[in-house]
This record gives C-alpha cells, sequence and structure tokens, in this order.
C-alpha cells in the first residue's frame, strides 16, 4: 500500500522554488527561506506568480512528485506532467469504456450514488449529533428524498437523465446546508452554490476544499496509470481533468463540505478573515489560507476504516484507493467500480 507522504504548500505570492541536490528550496528574492528534501513529500502546491525552476520542475516529474500552480485566490492555473506513465494497456480500455455510453454510464453511476448516499449521512450524522440545535426532522425529510433518489439512480441507464438526478439531489442536500452551520452565522450563511467568483465567505471556502480535492483526486488517478483527463460522466474538455472530477463527487460532502463546517463551527477560521473585491468575489486573507492549509494537512492524516478494503488508512489515501479500485474494475478485475460509501 502507498504511504501517504507530506504536501508542500506555497501559500506566499513572491516565493520562488528551485532544486538544490535532493532539496526543494524556497526562496525569498535572493534570500533561501528553507528547504525541504524531495523524498518527503507526494506534492508541491504554490499560490502565487513567481514559478519554480525547470531544474526542479524535472526532479518532480522524475520522482512523480505532483507539482501545482494556483493563482493567489486558490484558482487552479496548471500542473506539471512529465511523460505518460503507467500500463498502456489500462489506458487504452478506459478511452474504450469512455466511448461506450452503455460501459461509461456503469461507472458514472455508482460515482454518483456514492456522491448521494454520502450526502445523505452528512445530515444523518448533523441530525443525530446536534438534535437539541438542529431541526432533525426537517433534515430527516431531506435525507428521506436522498434515499428515494439512490434507488432512481442505480436504475438511471442514460447519462442525461443521471445528470437530472444529481442535480436534484444536490439541491435537496444544500438547501438545509445552511442549517447546519451553528456558529458564526452572521458571517458565514449560505443560500446557495455559487463560483466563478465565489460570493460568500462559505463558497469561498468550499470552493477552495474542491480545488484541493480535485488535485487529489488527478494526482492518485495518475499514480494508478489512468488519464485523469477522460471522464465517464463529465465531458472531454482540454485541461479539464474529467475523470478526476467524476471521482471526487463522492468525497465532495464527506471530506470538503464536512471539513469546512468543523473550520466554521470550532471558530478556527473567523469572518474577518476574507475580503471582497470590486467583482463581488469573496477571497480568504494569506494568513487564512495557511490556516485553512494547515488544518486540511491534519484532516488528511486522520484514519478511517475504508468500507470496501476494512482496512484502517488515512483520509489523505482514499483518493488513491478508489483510483486502484477504479483501474481494478477497468481491468476486468472487479465485476463493478465499488464507490466510498461513508457512515
Amino acid at each position: 500500500m502507498k504511504h501517504l507522504l507530506n504536501t508542500l504548500y506555497v501559500t506566499a505570492p513572491e516565493r520562488y522554488l528551485s532544486l538544490d541536490g535532493e532539496n526543494v528550496v524556497i526562496r525569498s528574492e535572493d534570500e533561501e527561506i528553507g528547504r525541504i528534501p524531495l523524498h518527503n513529500l507526494e506534492a508541491i502546491v504554490t499560490f502565487g506568480y513567481q514559478g519554480a525552476s525547470p531544474a526542479l520542475m524535472g526532479a518532480c516529474v522524475q520522482r512523480n512528485i505532483n507539482l501545482s500552480f494556483l493563482s493567489a485566490s486558490g484558482r487552479f492555473l496548471a500542473r506539471v506532467s512529465g511523460e505518460v506513465r503507467g500500463n498502456v494497456t489500462l489506458r487504452k480500455q478506459q478511452y474504450r469504456l469512455s466511448e461506450n455510453d452503455g460501459e461509461a454510464i456503469k461507472v458514472a453511476r455508482n460515482c454518483i450514488l456514492g456522491k448521494v448516499f454520502n450526502s445523505r449521512w452528512v445530515l444523518e450524522r448533523a441530525a443525530r449529533d446536534y438534535p437539541m440545535r438542529l431541526d432533525s426532522d426537517k433534515l430527516k425529510e431531506k435525507s428521506s428524498y436522498l434515499a428515494e433518489s439512490l434507488g432512481k439512480i442505480r436504475a438511471c441507464g442514460e447519462s442525461g437523465a443521471l445528470r437530472g438526478l444529481e442535480g436534484e439531489a444536490a439541491s435537496i442536500y444544500f438547501s438545509v446546508f445552511d442549517d447546519l452551520i451553528l456558529q458564526q452565522k452572521e458571517q458565514f450563511y449560505f443560500h446557495g452554490r455559487n463560483k466563478r467568483p465565489p460570493l460568500d465567505r462559505v463558497n469561498a471556502m468550499l470552493s477552495f476544499a474542491y480545488t484541493l480535492l480535485a488535485g487529489m483526486c488527478g494526482a492518485a488517478l495518475e499514480t494508478v496509470g489512468l488519464d485523469p483527463y477522460v471522464g465517464f460522466l463529465h465531458t472531454d474538455r482540454p485541461g479539464r481533468m474529467s475523470l478526476a472530477l467524476d471521482m471526487m463527487e463522492e468525497f465532495r460532502s464527506v471530506m470538503a463540505d464536512r471539513f469546512v463546517l468543523t473550520l466554521i463551527n470550532k471558530r478556527i477560521i473567523s469572518g474577518d478573515a476574507f475580503s471582497v473585491k470590486e467583482n463581488g468575489a469573496v477571497i480568504m486573507d494569506d494568513e487564512t489560507r495557511k490556516l485553512f492549509l494547515s488544518q486540511w494537512q491534519m484532516k488528511k492524516q486522520e484514519t478511517i476504516t475504508h468500507p470496501f478494503l476494512n482496512e484502517k488508512i488515512e483520509w489523505g489515501m482514499v483518493p488513491y484507493v478508489q483510483a486502484m479500485l477504479l483501474a481494478r474494475y477497468i481491468r476486468g478485475d472487479l465485476d463493478e467500480y465499488p464507490p466510498f460509501l461513508w457512515k
């Protein structure tokens, strides 16, 4: 089993990354402010405009270290990739399945089953944990609707209809998301999902968490030899990691949404840590982004029992395990792709 290594987050936009021997060196202007051995890293995420040296990019490619560039506000810009690795037979089979609507729907359907199942249990867990602070009957009503959606999704055999069922279930789930915010209600509120740009603090945090999650899924898929850009549900577009977006649907509620709620409800992040741009976009300040990333790294190191493998693993390893299971299905080693089902 692959071990969870560290991710280096470089949040200051004026930092430049270079290579010195077997170390990544972080510089500010001409001053070295830190260095980390490459063998301790599985990914580097840098925010800003200074970039990285070609030597470091080459070293990351050779060592299969995912190097991603994000804007200062957290928008994904680019990722360094080397030569295509992995089993060419596996990728060819992936492409064949993605072009066959009858086969593609089997994977897409299970991804959405995982998403709706997990969304339902986020509501069930909240109703159980906070019966005196939440309207449990309201949450259980929405949970029942999601349970009905699961049956419809299992019977669905067409991608357009599946997207419709997914959208309907997401609308039900998000209709009570604001209820799950128990602290700092004046500054943290949720009146619906908005993005590009996010227009409130909660959506800003959700978008940032989804960006990090998509990067994890893309790296996991490449690790097992799959092409993260060729999906089964999300349509292919240049530069879009469609398969990573397919797979992350299972994790949105349990990894990203619950994480954001924890930061708010435990007052780890305050409402004063955001600014509003001229176009209405709400963004985190630099110190808050560092805190967010630090908490995200800690979340990845928490352990759970994987429902399919029945083994204890870190949260950060879940995308890798699911990518491994998807590869086994595509090779024909499994009868179907087992989605991640959390309780």
